[in-house]
């Protein structure tokens, strides 16, 4: 039975509320809202972009019964495999669905689905704080339904599943990855017989899609603090079938007394840190990957103690290994994460020595337009507990911005493009395309770089001359 608790109208404000009860009164059924919206109403949280209604009965019928009634009569997309629909109302989303009862196969998150009651429905949600329901009917409008102290659980922070946690979890395993991203997003415990279940049953997550999972992924990244949510992947083993690259660098080895650093741990601090300065998704990725080179790379010698030469370039590589495997798109952001990766120590050497003005012109120019968040990347790196060293490191990233600003005014060397031209070279040498034109702009890019030349067309021009004739080259056209 529904355990019955107070009156909530003030969370139905929305004049959506008024047409669906109007509808669903037409057509003799009982209609709900449930799940997030009344979840965020009762955390005071203003964030979602959407609202569940379940209607004990047909929810596409509802949902074309509400949009007779609206004003402007939106357009409902029908997804009858689901048994949903769905219609746009001041710019939210509101899905409906009929009340129903869930079976599953052992192979699939597929469910099979039948007709069922709003107790049926509620019992089928993954946690209790989402199966909470606000009646929409005319007797009772407005009236929590609770069946599994899901208030209860809101006020003590936490994340639990409604039935056995073995069932709910086996049944959708997706569910597991998004116990830990509530428990993320909202600062919440996972209750410990839901974290257990997780860890007996996360190799069920096999059969997720990647897509799935680098879904929820992305939400965990985005959180506030994103080393909660990546420390609950990784206790239960969820991390390990994800991102073993990650959970990779959290081995430490001792060789004749020397240790180096747990590189998995500054990995999630690295992360935190970002996460204070920036909400772009892909800078948050490129801080979660950017020492994956690290652990293929560690090598240990008595000269130098313990290396990871090359781990920058490795990890560039491993970037593209990893979006494919997840089915994450191979685009420009995925070539972002790359040269993020690949440059992500960089400003760190700089910022460990005297910064000189080819130095910076060269990290300008192989950066481009990423030069900022490059920047912040390498800010975030600087996870060390020592006071004088974290200033120290600081205060010469504040130089090396500084110096950014002087050398991208005077040299204009972000985006760069060659004051001389292929085809002008071409033409005054009288050549075809051949080796020595792109010679011939490699010196030119390469003095602009060290500042034996400012970037300007003349002094190039001049430089193309002198390094011309030593190659042997005559001009044909002035």
């Amino acid at each position: 039975m529904n355990t019955k608790t107070p009156i909530y109208k003030e969370a139905l404000t929305n004049p959506i509320f008024d047409y669906v009860s109007k509808a669903a009164e037409n057509l003799k059924v009982d209609s709900y809202v449930i799940g997030g919206y009344v979840r965020d109403f009762l955390l005071q949280r203003n964030t979602k972009k959407d609202i569940d209604i379940v209607a004990v009965g047909s929810g596409i019928e509802l949902a074309l019964e509400v949009s007779k009634l609206l004003p402007n009569q939106p357009k409902v997309q029908v997804f009858k495999n689901y048994g949903t629909a769905m219609l746009r109302f001041d710019d939210m989303d509101i899905e409906f669905v009929g009340a129903r009862k869930e079976s599953y196969h052992f192979d699939s998150r597929k469910p099979v689905v039948e007709d069922g009651t709003l107790q049926d429905d509620q019992n089928r949600r993954d946690f209790t704080i989402n199966a909470l329901a606000l009646s929409l009917n005319k007797a009772n409008y407005g009236e929590l339904l609770d069946p599994f102290n899901g208030v209860s659980d809101l006020n003590n922070k936490i994340i639990r599943t409604p039935l056995d946690p073995d069932i709910t979890y086996s049944d959708d395993p997706l569910r597991m990855m998004r116990a830990v991203r509530f428990a993320a997003q909202l600062d919440f415990f996972i209750h410990e017989d839901s974290f257990e279940s997780i860890t007996r049953n996360h190799k069920r997550l096999d059969i997720i899609s990647g897509e799935r999972i680098v879904e929820e992924l992305n939400k965990i990244l985005l959180t506030t603090t994103p080393s909660k949510g990546f420390l609950l992947l990784y206790k239960t083993g969820l991390l390990d079938l994800i991102l073993p690259e990650l959970t990779a660098l959290n081995q430490v080895e001792e060789i004749e007394g020397h240790t180096h650093k747990n590189n998995f741990y500054h990995t999630l601090e690295v992360v935190d840190n970002i996460s204070q300065n920036t909400d772009d998704l892909w800078l948050r990725w490129a801080a979660l990957l950017h020492d994956i080179g690290k652990a293929p790379t560690k090598r240990y010698t008595k000269r130098n103690g313990w290396t990871f030469h090359g781990h920058e370039f490795l990890g560039g590589k491993m970037v593209k290994k990893i979006f494919t495997r997840l089915h994450m798109p191979l685009n420009q952001k995925m070539k972002f994460v790359q040269k993020m990766v690949m440059m992500s120590s960089r400003p760190i050497v700089l910022a460990q020595k005297e910064v000189t003005d080819s130095a910076v012109r060269r990290l300008v120019f192989d950066a481009g337009e990423n030069v900022e968040d490059l920047m912040t990347l390498c800010e975030a790196d600087i996870t060390t507990k020592n006071p004088n060293k974290f200033k120290k490191y600081h205060n010469n990233f504040k130089v090396v911005r500084q110096k950014i600003v002087e050398v991208e005014e005077r040299d204009h060397v972000r985006n760069f493009q060659p004051p001389i031209t292929g085809e002008e070279i071409m033409d005054i040498f009288g050549l075809k395309p051949c080796r020595e034109i792109g010679s011939i702009k490699e010196s030119i890019k390469e003095a602009i770089l060290e500042g034996v030349i400012p970037n300007e067309y003349e002094a190039a021009y001049h430089f193309m001359l002198e390094k011309a004739k030593k190659m042997g080259l005559e001009i044909v056209n002035k």
